[in-house]
């Protein structure tokens, strides 16, 4: 949530960058900036009254000491109105609170000054491509039917279970999962992240804290009678492990990392294009988040890149980084970078991370401050990345590595899933 003071400090810069955004609700900014002149004018006015009637209070006080009773009652008797002038401008400030909130929460976070402009996925910046795309043999096959072949993964029986979205892993395709798994943990934690292990359902104040709220909740899974959500991803639980928490400035950047079940209803998501592992509606994933001070955040943004491109090299596969044009971001992000892997049989790219900053957005919602060395407390930055995502990864290593006599497994993963090959 952005901070209304820097609003209306900074209104034109506001304007230019929610146009980056493609924003089209610019009047808002106009209307927050009216609401925050009337909520600060009616402050001023209760204030007011109330130091009338604190003086008033004083006098009458020292004119009962004094014995002046009568003139202690004349004076009671006209600062009556006090009482009725506090309750309506407190009950005013109270209903101008409460729009100024409604209507901050509807604009969306501000585009930092690198963000290409564009509306559309295919305006994002290709910031670099990286390995050899493989060359598949003759009938080579895309990763839901390798899944089938070699009883690795059930979409069917998922979807007797379950529904669609929902794939059960069998055999070695579930020793692949944990391999994957365990070799992300292992890597995040070899990179200074300590590992949390956090709840996957939120209450409605962390969906809010991390931007989820009221943003995506058509995109969650809502358990109706305890009014919880299944997390769409452990950077909710994760990040929220510090709202309405002051860290010390020393103890920046804080870096966490978890395995999650991650759930989205992906509502509308239909097609050839989310066949197999493409898109589910439940998956595994390692998230890494960071907590870091505001002058060093785009540096660790870069680092947290770099770090999930090692993940991918590792693992042998062909990627590319793309850094998101504004209006392909997130609500609640200021800069993103995704990275994208080669996925051979199907000949397309997958995103399998997605790298972002989010400023003080998020760690305004959650009131998440450090406090240096002169004792004032400030909103930090936070910072998120899929490390990784496990489904697409699967399929291209499925499609990628495939062989006419099978699968084969990248080194690094040998030593986790103790096999070298899927026949």
């Amino acid at each position: 949530m952005l901070q209304v003071n820097y609003i209306r400090e900074n209104r034109e810069q506001v304007l230019e960058r929610l146009a980056v955004k493609n924003f089209k609700q610019p009047e808002l900014v106009d209307q927050i900036i009216q609401l925050d002149e009337d909520r600060r004018q009616t402050q001023n006015l209760l204030d007011s009254v109330l130091a009338e009637a604190n003086s008033t209070a004083k006098q009458i006080g020292d004119l009962m000491r004094q014995g002046k009773k009568d003139e202690a009652e004349a004076v009671k008797a006209k600062s009556s109105s006090f009482k009725d002038q506090t309750k309506t401008l407190g009950d005013k400030l109270t209903a101008i609170e409460t729009l100024l909130q409604v209507e901050l929460i509807l604009l969306p976070n501000l585009p930092h000054q690198t963000v290409p402009k564009g509306s559309t996925p295919e305006e994002n910046e290709v910031v670099l491509e990286h390995g050899i795309m493989p060359k598949l043999f003759a009938n080579a096959l895309p990763h839901w039917e390798l899944a089938a072949k070699y009883d690795i993964i059930d979409f069917e029986l998922g979807n007797k279970i379950a529904g669609a979205g929902f794939p059960v892993y069998k055999g070695k395709g579930a020793k692949l999962q944990r391999a994957l798994i365990n070799f992300f943990l292992d890597e995040a934690e070899k990179a200074g992240y300590r590992e949390m292990q956090p709840p996957i359902v939120v209450n409605e104040a962390s969906g809010f804290g991390t931007g989820q709220l009221p943003d995506k909740e058509g995109q969650m899974y809502h358990i109706g009678m305890d009014n919880l959500y299944l997390i769409p991803t452990a950077e909710v639980p994760l990040t929220n492990l510090y709202r309405d928490v002051v860290v010390k400035e020393e103890e920046l950047p804080i870096k966490n990392c978890g395995y999650t079940p991650c759930f989205r209803r992906e509502a509308g998501s239909y097609g050839a294009h989310v066949r197999g592992l493409n898109r589910l509606h439940q998956f595994d994933k390692v998230e890494i988040v960071q907590i870091a001070h505001p002058e060093k955040s785009y540096k660790i943004l870069e680092e947290m890149s770099t770090y999930v491109q090692s993940l991918l090299q590792a693992l042998e596969l062909p990627y590319r980084v793309l850094s998101l044009c504004g209006g392909d971001m997130s609500f609640t992000s200021a800069k993103t970078y995704d990275m994208e892997v080669w996925c051979a049989a199907q000949a397309r790219w997958l995103e399998v991370s997605s790298v972002s900053n989010f400023e003080t957005y998020q760690s305004n919602r959650l009131k998440l401050r450090y406090k240096g060395k002169e004792g004032k407390a400030q909103l930090a930055h936070t910072l998120n990345g899929s490390a990784l995502a496990l489904p697409r990864i699967v399929a291209s290593l499925l499609e990628n590595n495939q062989t006419e006599k099978g699968i084969r497994i990248p080194k690094v993963l040998v030593p986790y899933t103790k096999f070298e090959c899927i026949e």
